[in-house]
């Protein structure tokens, strides 16, 4: 398991996992084989009214709760699920925000600095700490041995709508978190040699993350109009570039896995760009590469990605 997922998360990993987008919701359970090989023993999506779920961080989401609790109460039901009390679910990314804090080095004692990292959630979160759900651990230091922090909010206003629903279920949420760290969990794993990003498409924009050694080493939500998307990521690899040479004098870049996940970029394009701007060849992952079997049929990868993904925790 993703040794910074494991200390944000309960001990205990359902194997059935939930994720909410808007218009979408998606259910799966797997089940695992040697060698890392996971297959979905039970998967299913539906279709949401668009106006039901409007994802915002700082905005009432679940326009009806009555209805959504209906709605997965009828896909439970097609999966054969409805009766799983334990769950792990995904919410969109605009429920929820990620960020990366780093510390300056300094010699004051653990209470400044404990001030020092609330300082820096409030304003990157851009809501008073009261006012939110957050988990927050430790990384590995960066290479100018500088502390740093992966954190999660969530309103608390806004979690208690989905709790709400969960709670009507008869269902309890141990793990939520935003689609983004789900879908990361393929690429968190340890043994992968080189850097790998995920680059997921949602309809403000996208959000990429970079991981090395198991942790995220960029992450960045990018709001942009679709026409705006590919010179966006242009530049999140430029920067990507410039850091790595920062890093160690003359390194080539180390990206050697890409995960495009979602609707609004199309997969080659994506490594066309990388490759354009790294100078490097990017390998394409598609789900036989992360280790998924999808069974033949009409079932996207890009609909389950982030809850599967959750659920592969079952084995750490």
């Amino acid at each position: 398991m993703p040794k910074l997922l494991a200390k944000l998360i309960q001990p205990w990993y359902p194997a059935t996992a939930l994720g909410l987008e808007k218009g979408v919701a998606s259910m799966v359970q797997l089940e695992g084989g040697r060698r890392g090989v996971f297959a979905l023993r039970r998967a299913a999506s539906i279709t949401l009214s668009e106006s039901l779920i409007t994802p915002g961080f700082d905005s009432v989401n679940i326009a009806d709760l009555a209805q959504l609790v209906e709605a997965l109460n009828e896909l439970g039901t097609s999966t054969g699920l409805l009766r799983q009390r334990k769950w792990s679910v995904t919410l969109p990314e605009a429920t929820m925000r990620a960020l990366i804090l780093t510390l300056e080095n300094h010699a004051g004692s653990k209470s400044e600095a404990d001030e020092v990292l609330k300082w820096k959630m409030e304003r990157g979160f851009g809501a008073p700490l009261d006012e939110l759900s957050i988990s927050s651990e430790p990384m590995s230091r960066d290479t100018q041995g500088r502390v740093r922090y992966l954190a999660v909010a969530i309103r608390l206003s806004v979690l208690s709508e989905y709790e709400s629903v969960f709670a009507a279920l008869g269902w309890r949420a141990g793990l939520i978190l935003p689609r983004h760290l789900g879908e990361a969990c393929w690429l968190m794993g340890n043994g992968n040699k080189g850097d790998s990003l995920l680059l997921t498409a949602h309809e403000n924009g996208f959000t990429a993350a970079i991981f090395r050694d198991g942790e995220p080493l960029i992450l960045r939500t990018v709001v942009c109009d679709s026409e705006e998307r590919e010179d966006e990521f242009f530049r999140l690899l430029l920067f990507y570039r410039d850091r790595r040479a920062a890093e160690v004098d003359g390194a080539e870049p180390a990206l050697t896995r890409l995960l495009v996940v979602g609707r609004g970029f199309g997969k080659e394009r994506a490594s066309e760009i990388a490759h354009e701007t790294l100078g490097s060849p990017v390998q394409v992952l598609g789900p036989e590469d992360l280790g998924l079997q999808l069974p033949a049929g009409d079932l996207r990868f890009d609909s389950i990605a982030a809850p599967a993904g959750l659920a592969t925790l079952h084995w750490s």
